[in-house]
């Protein structure tokens, strides 16, 4: 592996899309999808977003992020518009179905080791900031893929409406049931190349409810005139600024699942579907109410629109293939977490700045070349996933109320404080990227910062580049 003082640069090609920088093609208007195309439009690349759907809907509950992010919503200049929406969240709290406590997790001792405040955020509020960010003529919605090819000039990708784009890389950044990942396994199993592992069905063992409120009012639902936010488990309620109430109901299935499996119905994911676990799940007690008045679920439920209430599959699971000629995956598309770990985002928007870094690199968009940065790509992600995927899922054992969730549980709340911070730590405050084309943001965290190649060396090759401006070959960046 090359040093950050001779990094492996991709080397000079002589086909005709050797001579200019890519253009990239971002399936998927995502977060992950999103701060791609921020970043790419920051390093001057030339890029195209295709959203499936056909307008913008705040769909999903809350985001954890914090000093992971911090740095780069500095860089991309929307730090302050992030901490306006975030409420400061230092505590996890599990209830029984008595709403008497049973186990609470504190992290407020991060802000002094790290200098940064641990947010809740809505998704939709979130997803807001990034929309605005992306010019509008280089998002396209209601660009439903429905194939793609790609050859040694470049790739084209077909949508339903008749539409087709041309570019030199393929971003699937698509989601969990990502088309490009399909249309990219089923190439690779026709040429042998696609591992058994890959070919399995996407699994999950979860079903999840969310939704937002409507906006409420404090006096109440005294918790939101709490400075922080709460992070509270009998179900998930994260309280939020905005004075309303995110919150998700889980459903423990007895065994995996699978969308392949005899008994899926496509009718159990409808509307009419989320309705029907509504009422399910309408007597369950929540916390909550005004003069310690306990609230149902169906309370929280009659306060939410029913455009804003959605039912999920939580799928758990990382690929092994990433990418592939001219194609390569980011996020969900190529690892599914458990949202109970609260990094499935996060780690959305980690892939994006490392595949960013790569590609602001390219002075040619031949297959070679895409092939040496998809693997620098893989090389870094991969086992950062794998290990926050192990994570999240003993986080949602750590929710559930299976014996080995009651076990975790236990376990937890005897080990000594110095391990929860281990925990802690790990969970939240070491991986902390930045991109390499933009001002560095001073890092102030005593905590260690995980290794993060793709800056290092891609810094490395802007600088040797820089300096040779006879060659006229340095990137041209954009400003917050």
């Amino acid at each position: 592996m090359s040093t950050p003082e001779q990094p492996i640069a991709p080397a000079a090609s002589t086909t005709n899309s050797s001579n200019r920088k890519p253009k990239v093609i971002i399936a998927g208007g995502g977060l992950g999808g999103l701060t791609l195309a921020i970043l790419l439009h920051k390093a001057n690349i030339d890029f195209e977003v295709l959203e499936r759907a056909k307008e913008v809907k705040p769909l999903g509950s809350a985001v954890g992020l914090g000093i992971g992010v911090a740095a780069l919503f500095e860089q991309m200049g929307i730090k302050d518009d992030f901490v306006q929406i975030g409420k400061q969240h230092t505590r996890l709290q599990i209830f029984n179905e008595t709403l008497a406590p049973e186990f609470a997790m504190e992290y407020a001792f991060l802000e002094g080791m790290t200098n940064c405040k641990e947010y809740l955020v809505s998704r939709a509020d979130l997803y807001e900031i990034l929309w605005r960010r992306v010019p509008r003529d280089q998002i396209h919605l209601s660009k439903k893929i429905i194939d793609y090819d790609q050859d040694d000039e470049g790739v084209t990708v077909r949508c339903a409406d008749g539409s087709t784009y041309r570019g030199d890389i393929l971003v699937g950044a698509d989601g969990a049931y990502s088309v490009v990942r399909t249309q990219l396994y089923e190439k690779l199993k026709v040429q042998n190349k696609l591992p058994a592992s890959d070919a399995e069905p996407l699994p999950f063992s979860n079903i999840c409810l969310v939704g937002q409120t409507r906006v409420l009012d404090p006096e109440e639902f005294p918790s939101l005139k709490s400075k922080e936010s709460q992070f509270l488990s009998v179900l998930g309620i994260e309280n939020m600024y905005t004075n309303t109430l995110c919150w998700a109901v889980v459903e423990y299935l007895e065994k995996e699942s699978s969308k392949a499996d005899e008994s899926f119905c496509n009718s159990e994911w409808g509307p009419e579907a989320a309705e029907s676990m509504c009422q399910e799940v309408r007597d369950f007690k929540v916390p909550g109410g005004k003069d310690g008045k306990v609230l149902t679920m169906g309370d929280i439920i009659d306060l939410t629109p029913k455009e804003l209430i959605s039912k999920v599959m939580l799928e758990e699971k990382v690929f092994d293939t990433w990418y592939s000629g001219r194609t390569v995956l980011i996020g969900d598309a190529c690892h599914k977490m458990n949202p109970s770990g609260g990094v499935g985002a996060l780690n959305a928007m980690f892939d994006a700045v490392t595949i960013a870094n790569w590609i602001s690199t390219l002075e040619s968009s031949s297959v070679s070349d895409l092939d040496v940065i998809f693997k620098e790509y893989h090389a870094e992600r991969y086992p950062v996933a794998q290990a926050a995927y192990a994570r999240s899922k003993m986080f949602a054992y750590n929710l559930g109320k299976s014996w080995i969730s009651v076990f975790v549980r236990a376990v937890m709340r005897r080990l000594p404080e110095f391990l929860m911070k281990r925990l802690a730590i790990t969970q939240l405050a070491a991986v902390r990227p930045q991109v390499s084309f933009l001002p560095p943001v001073e890092d102030k965290a005593s905590i260690p910062k995980s290794d993060q190649p793709s800056l290092h060396k891609t810094l490395a090759i802007h600088k040797a580049r820089a300096a040779k401006p006879s060659q006229s070959n340095d990137v041209a960046v954009r400003g917050p």
